[in-house]
């Protein structure tokens, strides 16, 4: 078994597995990637109103954004005043492209009883819309909260990393319209390799916060193994709304059955001796 300390950079993704890697210090917040991703996919359009939260008109992802780039006031001062000292590659908003994050071990693909989710020749996760019975059960079994259930047609939709594109050895669409390759596209392994240089570069140049979220250490905990969409982030996964440490809810049943068999068994105890006193 591995330390926690040889986790760090490494994921279990399969050999010849492709995925993202989304350089937060590098995205600007134009939302290129979510306009190409709905013209690609043919998704329709997101709400136009205020969320009351933040300049960022989409919200989160759902059944028709595939892709969502995060809007993230940074108010770092003790006083809750906007700071006027920023460390490099920082400004007074963090902008993160946030995406499925096709998990080498998938726990909507697990809880899938119709087998309508599979794993790709790519190792990517897909929802076959033919077979889709908009059951829901993938939902909750996500712990990033990707797939949801359409509106529309009931059916379970999220990112299918363009699957008609990179069969045709196009790159997904939302890699291609990135106008600063903050989103990048390639194998897994030499998008780790290409994450850990630019972290080391990111430090040697200041920016001493930098790390991957989506090794073993970091985004793919408790038994995930890791991610084949990853990430550079400058701080904590919480901030992005992304889980410190991601676990999927299946793995959580037997504790639950324990804990639950626990309680019974502690109010059967209680009623006996309750009743021994009558």
């Amino acid at each position: 078994m591995l330390s926690d300390v040889q986790l760090i950079g490494t994921t279990g993704s399969r050999p010849g597995a492709m995925g993202f890697l989304t350089d937060t210090t590098l995205c600007i917040g134009c939302k290129a990637c979510e306009v190409a991703c709905k013209q690609w996919n043919q998704l329709p359009m997101d709400n136009f109103g205020w969320t009351g939260h933040s300049y960022d008109h989409t919200g989160d992802l759902g059944a028709t954004t595939w892709r969502h780039v995060a809007f993230i006031e940074r108010l770092d001062g003790a006083d809750g005043q906007r700071v006027d000292v920023m460390p490099p590659f920082q400004s007074h908003w963090l902008m993160m492209s946030d995406v499925c994050k096709h998990c080498v071990r998938a726990g909507c693909l697990e809880a899938c009883p119709t087998g309508a989710i599979i794993r790709t020749e790519f190792d990517t996760v897909v929802i076959q819309q033919e077979i889709c019975n908009g059951c829901g059960y993938c939902v909750p079994a996500c712990p990033f909260g990707v797939p949801e259930l359409s509106l529309f047609d009931g059916k379970a939709h999220k990112c299918t990393l363009c699957y008609d594109r990179v069969t045709a050895g196009l790159e997904p669409a939302c890699a291609k319209a990135c106008p600063t390759d903050s989103i990048q596209f390639g194998p897994v392994e030499h998008l780790l390799e290409r994450a850990r240089q630019r972290v080391a570069d990111l430090h040697a140049r200041g920016v001493t916060s930098a790390y991957i979220y989506g090794d073993r250490a970091v985004g793919g905990t408790h038994g995930i193994d890791g991610l084949n969409a990853l990430f550079i982030l400058t701080a904590e996964p919480e901030v992005y709304n992304l889980p410190a440490a991601p676990e999927l809810p299946q793995d959580k049943v037997g504790r639950a059955f324990l804990s639950t068999l626990g309680a019974a068994l502690a109010l059967g105890v209680a009623a006996v001796a309750a009743l021994r006193r009558l």
